[in-house]
């Protein structure tokens, strides 16, 4: 197995290409795979991504690789936002090609479940149909794909359950009208009873606006360049407390900044980050006290030039 670029008490962070590390991992070990992979984008971005076109060929090799590593009820999620037609106010529809050659007949996964991540932060893009012309809406929502091997994934909507709002707080004093609904639902008696907490959706609502924390002032000190499409903590902490439990395996393959590796440590979860940009790389050991300056004399030096 290649070395690790870094290690901490639950994990290991890889400098290299996804592909070729995804290969020396052992067959069904992983618990959960969560990524957030470059989009199919019109314009070319510093990390790098492919055009839309391409995106369905550029992603089935991966893919494999995950299916081969994952463990038979384990989960494969990822975030992929869509993109526009070059020079026209449309969308394209790679990310909904994508799925259906993953999950289609010849696919290698299901369709646990759809979900959608809210970001109100978003700037208005593209400006010329958003803020131009005004023909469009901002587009505030990326789609989030659950994939499985198998129908009934390892999951537990116990372990993200939300506050109960203060009116279904007062339903629980007053007491909750049973019976029939105009709409033709039948509400039990059992709604009544209290499971400390609300049943989440899947629409996720999380915003992107930190400036400052401990992976940022890292990078800063030490003019590291910061990865610019960091993932919000809150996406991928939900699906790792949804879909593992302490011990479990989880693994990044696009790790850029390793948002995923800082969650997992912070839930006792073993993880494998992969992460094919340098200088992203070592910029990820900042997340992990005391890790970040124990190797970036090794990166100084080998960038003085």
């Amino acid at each position: 197995m290649k070395k690790a670029l870094y290690k901490t008490n639950f994990g290991k962070a890889y400098y290299g290409n996804s592909l070729e590390v995804l290969k020396q991992i052992k067959a069904e070990s992983i618990d959960l795979v969560i990524m957030s992979p470059p989009f199919a984008l019109q314009r070319k971005k510093s990390y790098g991504n492919v055009p839309p076109e391409e995106y369905c060929e550029w992603f089935w090799p991966f893919a494999e690789l995950v299916s081969k590593v994952l463990k038979p009820k384990g989960s494969f999620v990822f975030e992929i936002g869509g993109s526009w037609k070059k020079g026209e106010p449309i969308r394209t529809l790679y990310h909904f090609e994508l799925l259906l050659k993953l999950c289609g007949p010849n696919g290698l996964f299901k369709l646990a479940q759809e979900f959608y991540w809210y970001n109100p932060a978003k700037m208005p893009a593209p400006a010329q149909w958003v803020t131009i012309e005004r023909i469009r809406v901002k587009d505030s929502v990326h789609p989030i794909w659950w994939l499985s091997k198998v129908s009934r994934p390892n999951a537990d909507n116990r372990r993200v359950l939300q506050p109960y709002k203060k009116s279904m707080e007062r339903l629980f004093k007053k007491g909750y009208n049973a019976g029939s609904r105009p709409s033709g639902h039948v509400v039990s008696k059992k709604w009544g009873k209290n499971n400390k907490g609300a049943i989440p959706p899947n629409l996720i609502e999380a915003a992107n606006t930190k400036s400052y924390d401990k992976y940022l002032n890292g990078c800063r000190k030490y003019g590291l360049q910061p990865n610019p499409a960091r993932f919000v903590n809150f996406i991928p902490e939900f699906f790792i407390k949804f879909l593992t439990q302490p011990g479990d395996i989880v693994l990044d393959p696009f790790a850029g900044s390793n948002v995923v590796g800082e969650v997992a440590e912070r839930l006792k979860r073993r993880w494998i980050s992969i992460e094919i940009d340098k200088e992203f790389a070592f910029g990820s050991a900042f997340r992990f006290d005391g890790v970040g300056e124990k190797i970036i004399n090794k990166y100084l030096s080998e960038n003085s030039d």
